[in-house]
C-alpha cells in the first residue's frame, strides 16, 4: 500500500509554485486531479430600470435585506476562519472585518439609499453608482495603500450587488470542460447550471457536509470539499490542484509524489466502482429474501442517466424545484408539463414520485424572491406547502403538469413541509379541482387520479402522522429536515453542522414511530432523506420494516451490496437493541460493530 507524502509546505498566498494543503469538509467522495476555474466574481449585470414612486419604500428595504445578507456571509467566513488558527487566518479575519465595516451604516449604504429616493435608481444600480463614484475617488489618490482600498470597495459592493440579485449574475457556465471549481461558496441554482464533464470536482469556502449543496454533489457523483476557507486566498485560476472528497483535502501545486499517489487512490476508487457495478442487475433482497425497493433522487434531469444505470427501480424523490432554478419567471403550466413528461418517459414505466414545490431556506427561485423574500429565518418561513397554499396558482399549475405527465407512466404527487392534516386536506381539495378543470377543457388525464402523499420532515407530522393518515395515500420521511427540525440544527450554518446528528434517540423514534404506524394503518412508507444513502444504516432501516429507501444515485449499489449481507431478523433484534439506548455515540458503536460483523 503507498504511503501517502507527509511534508507539508505551507506558503504565503502570494507565493507561487510552493506545495499547500488546505483542509475542509469531505461533502462528496472521490478524487480528481486538474486545473482549478476560480469563479469571477466581478461580473455584475446591471439593470438600470427606475422604480415606480410607489415602490422607493420597499426598494429600500430590499437593499438592507441585502446588506444584512451580505453582513451574515462575511460573519460565517470570518468564524469559520477564525477556527483555523494560522496567520493567513487572522489576516483574512481583519479583512472580513474591514468589509463588514465597510456595510454598516457607511457611505456606501447612505449613497444607494439616497439614490434610490431621489432618483428613483433600483437598488443594484443605486449600489453600482455609489461603488464607481468612491472607488474612482480612492484610485485617483497619490497614496498607494488608500489608492488600493477601491479594490476593496469594489469587492464589498459587488458583495452587495450579487445578494440583491439572487446570484443570478455567476459566470459557472465559463468555466472550461474538465475544470475544478474554486469559490467561496456553489448554490443548488449554480449546479443547476452544471454541463456534463464541465465541472469535475469543487471547492468552497463556505458549506457544511449536510447541506443542500453536498447532496446534490454526492447526487451527481461529483467530488466536493465545502467549508474550506482558506481556499479563497489560497489558489489561482489556472492552479494544478488534488481535490480528495472523502478526505476533505485540498492540495495545491502537488509535487510528483502527489500525483503519483493519488493517481494510484483514483484507479483503486474507479475500480471499486466497477466492481459494484456487477451489481446492477442482481436482486435488491436480504439474504432471507425480504425484497427491498431501491428508488433514487433526483434534483436534476441529468441524473437520470445515473440512476438507471445504477439499476433504480424507480424514482422516490423528484424535487422539482429544478424547473424554477436559475429563471426570472415562473415557468406555466405547458413547460412544467414538457419537462415532466419528459422525465416520466425516460424512466420507462418505472414509477416516479414527483414533490410539488419546495422553495425556501436555502432554496429560493429568483422569480418569488421578491414576493416571498427570505424571512428572518428562511427554514421556518414561508416554503414547501405553505407557499403553494398562499399561491395556489403555483399548486395548481404543478398538479395541471404532473397529472397530464401521468399519461406517460406511474405517478405520485409528493407535498413537502406537511404539519396538519389541513393542510392534506386542502392540497387534496386543490388536486381534484385541477383534474376535474383537465377534464373539462379536453386533457387526458388517468381514470384514476396518481396518489397524493404526505412529505414527514417536521416533527409535529411525525409525532401526528396518525392524524395525517386520514388524508395521505403513502408517506416518504425526509431525514435531512427532520433531523434538522428536531435538533434545533440548521444544517447550512458552518457554526453548528458539525453537530447534526441523524442517530440522537429522539430523530430514530420518530422515525420508527412513522414506519410502524404506517405499516399498521397500511400506508406504503419510504425513506428518502440522506441516511437512505448510507449503508451503515440500512440494517437498521429493515429493523424497523422498512421496505422502500430512496436515495441518491451514486448510492444505490453500495445500499445493495450491503442489504444483500442481512438478515432481516437479525436486522431487527439490532434495531430493538439500538432503541433502548440513549446515547448517539453509544448507538454509532453498536451499528459499526454490527456491519463490520454481518
Amino acid at each position: 500500500m503507498q504511503v501517502p507524502p507527509t511534508e507539508q509546505t505551507v506558503s504565503d498566498e502570494n507565493t507561487s509554485g510552493a506545495r499547500r494543503v488546505i483542509t475542509g469538509l469531505g461533502a462528496s467522495g472521490g478524487i480528481v486531479i486538474g486545473r482549478a476555474f476560480v469563479l469571477d466574481r466581478q461580473i455584475v449585470h446591471v439593470s438600470r430600470k427606475p422604480i415606480a414612486p410607489d415602490a422607493v419604500q420597499d426598494e429600500c428595504k430590499r437593499l438592507h435585506d441585502g446588506v444584512a445578507e451580505s453582513i451574515d456571509q462575511l460573519k460565517r467566513l470570518k468564524s469559520q476562519s477564525s477556527a483555523k488558527e494560522s496567520a493567513a487566518s487572522e489576516e483574512l479575519g481583519f479583512l472580513l472585518d474591514a468589509y463588514i465595516h465597510m456595510l454598516t451604516q457607511s457611505r456606501l449604504v447612505r449613497g444607494a439609499e439616497e439614490l434610490i429616493v431621489s432618483k428613483k435608481l433600483n437598488a443594484v444600480h443605486a449600489v453600482n453608482e455609489v461603488i464607481d463614484a468612491i472607488a474612482e475617488q480612492f484610485s485617483g489618490m497619490d497614496d498607494s495603500y488608500i489608492a488600493a482600498r477601491a479594490t476593496d470597495i469594489r469587492e464589498v459592493g459587488l458583495r452587495l450587488m450579487r445578494c440583491l440579485m439572487g446570484e443570478t449574475d455567476r459566470v459557472v457556465d465559463k468555466a472550461p470542460s474538465g475544470s475544478i471549481l474554486i469559490a467561496e461558496d456553489v448554490s443548488p441554482a449554480d449546479m443547476a447550471r452544471f454541463e456534463p464533464g464541465q465541472v469535475t470536482a469543487f471547492v468552497t469556502a463556505l458549506g457544511g457536509a449536510e447541506g443542500h449543496t453536498a447532496i446534490m454533489a454526492r447526487s451527481l457523483g461529483i467530488p466536493a470539499v465545502l467549508g474550506a476557507t482558506d481556499i479563497i486566498r489560497g489558489v489561482r485560476g489556472g492552479d494544478q490542484i488534488i481535490v480528495d472528497g472523502g478526505r476533505g483535502e485540498v492540495i495545491i501545486a502537488p509535487t510528483d509524489a502527489d500525483i503519483e499517489h493519488y493517481t494510484q487512490r483514483r484507479a483503486d476508487w474507479l475500480a471499486a466502482r466497477e466492481k459494484l457495478a456487477s451489481l446492477r442487475d442482481v436482486p435488491s433482497a436480504t439474504r432471507d429474501g425480504i425484497d427491498i425497493d431501491l428508488h433514487a433522487n433526483i434534483e436534476l434531469p441529468i441524473e437520470l442517466s445515473a440512476a438507471l444505470e445504477n439499476g433504480a427501480a424507480g424514482i422516490g424523490l423528484l424535487r422539482s424545484e429544478f424547473m424554477f432554478m436559475n429563471k426570472d419567471y415562473l415557468p406555466d403550466e405547458d413547460e412544467q408539463y414538457e419537462e415532466l413528461a419528459d422525465i416520466v418517459k425516460r424512466m420507462g414505466g418505472k414509477p416516479v414520485t414527483i414533490r410539488t414545490l419546495d422553495i425556501g431556506g436555502e432554496k429560493l427561485a429568483v422569480a418569488l424572491q421578491s414576493e416571498i423574500g427570505s424571512g428572518p429565518n428562511p427554514a421556518l418561513g414561508l416554503r414547501g406547502i405553505r407557499l403553494s397554499l398562499r399561491k395556489t396558482e403555483l399548486l395548481e399549475a404543478q398538479f395541471a403538469a404532473i397529472l397530464r405527465a401521468s399519461l406517460h407512466g406511474p405517478v405520485r404527487v409528493l407535498i413537502p413541509m406537511v404539519v396538519s392534516v389541513h393542510e392534506m386536506t386542502r392540497a387534496r381539495q386543490v388536486y381534484e379541482a385541477v383534474a376535474k378543470r383537465l377534464r373539462k377543457d379536453g386533457h387526458p388525464i388517468p381514470e384514476t387520479l396518481p396518489p397524493l402523499g404526505a412529505m414527514i420532515e417536521i416533527p409535529a407530522a411525525a409525532i401526528a402522522v396518525d392524524t395525517l393518515a386520514r388524508d395521505s395515500d403513502f408517506f416518504a420521511i425526509g431525514t435531512n429536515d427532520l433531523t434538522q427540525y428536531t435538533l434545533a440544527i440548521d444544517r447550512t450554518d458552518d457554526q453548528v453542522a458539525g453537530l447534526f446528528d441523524p442517530l440522537h434517540p429522539a430523530v430514530l423514534r420518530l422515525i420508527r414511530d412513522v414506519i410502524r404506524v404506517a405499516g399498521e394503518r397500511d400506508i406504503p412508507v419510504s425513506v428518502c432523506g440522506e441516511m437512505a444513502g448510507d449503508p451503515r444504516y440500512v440494517p437498521l432501516f429493515i429493523g424497523f420494516g422498512l421496505r422502500n429507501l430512496s436515495m441518491s444515485p451514486v448510492n444505490l449499489l453500495l445500499v445493495k451490496q450491503r442489504l444483500r449481507r442481512l438478515d432481516s431478523r437479525n436486522s431487527e433484534h439490532q434495531a430493538n437493541r439500538v432503541m433502548e439506548q440513549w446515547d448517539s455515540a453509544r448507538i454509532a458503536m453498536m451499528l459499526d460493530d454490527f456491519n463490520d460483523l454481518a
